[in-house]
């Protein structure tokens, strides 16, 4: 593909908070551009872009999809991302390689929680935005007061485009501000065809009102529209959708849109929307990575001249294959090798492949601006940056939220064991999100994610998809113990085993440490000059002694000091002196006041400011301390330190708490006592 070829790509997602209507509009966009030849329905299971068993079962999307569609002469690249909280890394992954966002709203709702979480990821990442108010057709549906929550809840700059002709069951179609037209979609022809007319009657009225609003808006950026909004006339049409091209692409508006893509409404006007003011590859600023062995800065224009980068974003289990979904930045890939910059790998594709949905078709390059697959990558993983060997780059990787639950499972049968770890480590693989880890402590196999449908859908997965029966249960706290005071005892261990009599006697002194200090332990020199022969057999009998405290568990922050070791060289054993000084440590552990440490976690949460309250009321709750609270935009963030046990069901009772609008994450703080 020549550079100029560039121009007449569009890389972009449609993103929503759940239920919203993304998958909708994205089928009616397939059906338009003649990719389907029907129109796939949510409801009915029939969605092409939702073609897991679960998306169709659950009607709602789970994974990223992506497609490639010409429209007008144009090459657009589509991911349909999830709008559920618990699928975030497909928002997040989406959005580090997307040049443009269409954010879709419910014209009921107005911009509801995942909506706001999307916005701050996409701001994170700079990326423009435009809007499409959905569902113009519901009861209840106001365009204006979903548009007026872009600005209230996300701090937007909304721009009206159009004006919405009627609302609820009397919606029709809108006036485009730009051209002065009602637009009329035709029900006969599922909306394919649009009736393009002159304004009349009260249409007028809109017309006029709606200008005003726009230019006003557009007003405060450009000079020259000031000038045109003052002296009373508009704008030829070239310039004006230059204008808002270039305030979309730096951010500082975002073009509003509506319609009913249910009732095959408005889609048409997204795509244009996506052509006119969503930037190309070539418009997106060089990607900027860094040397692997030097360090230095480097970038890479979106040019096919460049050497070759990409960056792989996306793993997925196709058939018992491993697909690889990359983006290219800059260069052609035609086949051979690639090398793997962040593992310091050598692969070899074995396919470049084009993707709509579960659909893939070879094809000969991947060039700058491409979204593709690649078949055959043994190591890649997702954030890693694949590029030619001879002009390496490492690109920054994609951060994931923590997972923020865990729960235990064990196989149904035994025999199942090692393919049930097998078969999580490959959905590991493919969702950064998810996590599965062995507890040496409890034996317990443990698996994390970002939330309970997250692992209800993980977990269905390994039943239905991989044959693997599953047992789920909490996972085990695992608790440790310290003691609050200074005590010393001994402990004498006399016993004839055998034939042969053991005898050795240890004295010994605790003192509590400081917390999260670690064990310290004091050996008197007089027993290594003593008994040389046991001077490591001391050392190993006391950490022995601290793995099972009087409560049980493991002593932690205890400083040991062992006093003496006696007994008669013809009787004093190994075994001997580990029980006597095993006796000793339990002692003076149990007159020093052992007490039970359980883990305490870090935890950071983002909410609305009218819920603050009510969190850090719960949060009282969980026996949580809050450290302190942080005002942000429309939002606090409230930091506190909750013991692990006290999190558990959190997720689920915080989005209660919040209306789902609360986020939350947490990592390991320190032992602490309850």
């Amino acid at each position: 593909m020549a550079n100029t070829g560039m121009d007449k790509i569009r890389n972009f997602g449609i993103f929503a908070h759940i239920d919203a209507g993304k998958t909708t509009i994205t089928e009616r966009v397939l059906y338009y551009t003649g990719r389907t030849h029907r129109i796939g329905e949510v409801h009915d299971g029939a969605a092409v872009m939702d073609w897991m068993k679960q998306e169709q079962e659950r009607g709602i999307t789970i994974t990223a999809a992506t497609t490639r569609v010409e429209w007008k002469g144009y090459d657009l690249h589509l991911i349909d991302t999830p709008g559920h909280v618990d699928f975030t890394v497909e928002v997040e992954r989406s959005l580090r390689v997307l040049d443009g966002v269409m954010l879709v709203i419910d014209a009921v709702a107005g911009v509801q929680p995942q909506t706001e979480t999307i916005w701050r990821q996409s701001s994170g990442y700079r990326v423009p935005v435009v809007s499409f108010i959905n569902k113009m057709d519901r009861i209840g549906a106001d365009f204006h007061s979903a548009v007026e929550s872009l600005e209230a809840k996300l701090g937007a700059r909304p721009l009206y485009l159009v004006e919405a002709l009627g609302a609820e069951s009397d919606f029709k179609g809108v006036v485009d501000l730009l051209t002065g037209e009602a637009l009329i979609w035709k029900d006969d022809t599922l909306g394919a065809e649009v009736e393009r007319r002159p304004v009349e009657g009260e249409e007028a009225a809109l017309l006029g009102a709606g200008r005003e609003k726009m230019l006003e808006t557009l007003a405060d950026f450009d000079d020259g529209v000031a000038e045109a909004y003052l002296e009373g006339r508009m704008p030829e049409l070239a310039e004006l959708k230059r204008i808002i091209r270039r305030l979309t692409i730096k951010g500082e508006i975002v073009p509003v849109l509506c319609g009913a893509a249910l009732k095959n409404k408005g889609v048409q006007m997204v795509l244009d929307a996506v052509i006119d003011y969503l930037p190309s590859p070539n418009e997106a600023p060089p990607v900027e990575g860094v040397h692997p062995d030097t360090g230095e800065v480097e970038k890479r224009k979106p040019n096919p001249k460049e050497p070759f980068s990409a960056l792989a974003f996306k793993i997925q289990q196709d058939q018992g294959r491993k697909l690889t979904y990359v983006r290219v930045y800059s260069g052609v890939f035609k086949g051979g090798r690639v090398y793997n910059s962040t593992r310091q790998r050598v692969e070899k594709p074995a396919a470049i492949l084009a993707v709509h949905a579960d659909k893939k078709e070879r094809v000969d390059e991947a060039t700058a601006g491409d979204i593709i697959a690649f078949t055959g990558l043994k190591w890649t993983a997702t954030g890693d940056t694949l590029c030619d060997q001879n002009h390496q780059l490492l690109l920054e990787t994609i951060i994931f939220a923590e997972p923020v639950i865990s729960m235990a499972v064990e196989p149904k049968m035994t025999q199942d064991e090692d393919k049930m770890i097998e078969v999580m480590e490959r959905i590991q693989e493919e969702d950064p999100t998810f996590r599965v880890e062995n507890n040496d402590e409890t034996g317990q196999t443990i698996i994390s994610g970002m939330g309970e449908l997250h692992l209800e859908v993980v977990l269905t997965r390994v039943e239905t998809e991989f044959n693997v029966g599953v047992h789920v249960g909490k996972p085990q706290v695992v608790y440790k113990e310290t003691i609050q005071s200074p005590a010393g005892a001994s402990g004498e261990f006399d016993r004839v085993l055998g034939e042969k009599k053991h005898r050795a006697v240890a004295e010994v002194k605790l003192r509590p440490g400081e917390r999260e200090a670690g064990n310290r332990v004091q050996i008197a020199p007089s027993i290594g000059e003593k008994w040389p022969q046991f001077a490591d057999i001391v050392t190993s009998g006391v950490e022995e002694a601290l793995a099972c405290g009087p409560l049980g568990f493991m002593v932690e922050d205890t400083n040991i000091e062992v006093v003496s070791v006696d007994g008669d060289e013809n009787t004093i054993s190994e075994m001997a002196v580990k029980v006597a000084l095993a006796q000793a440590i339990r002692a003076a552990a149990q007159k020093a006041g052992a007490v039970k440490l359980e883990p305490v976690m870090d935890v950071a949460i983002t909410v609305p400011e009218e819920n603050m309250g009510e969190v850090i009321g719960d949060l009282n709750s969980r026996r949580g301390v809050v450290q302190g609270v942080e005002s942000l935009k429309g939002a606090a963030e409230i930091k506190a330190h909750v013991t692990l046990r006290g999190m558990f069901g959190y997720s689920t009772d915080l989005r209660s708490l919040t209306q789902g609008r609360g986020t939350f994450t947490m990592k390991f703080h320190r032992y602490d006592a309850g």
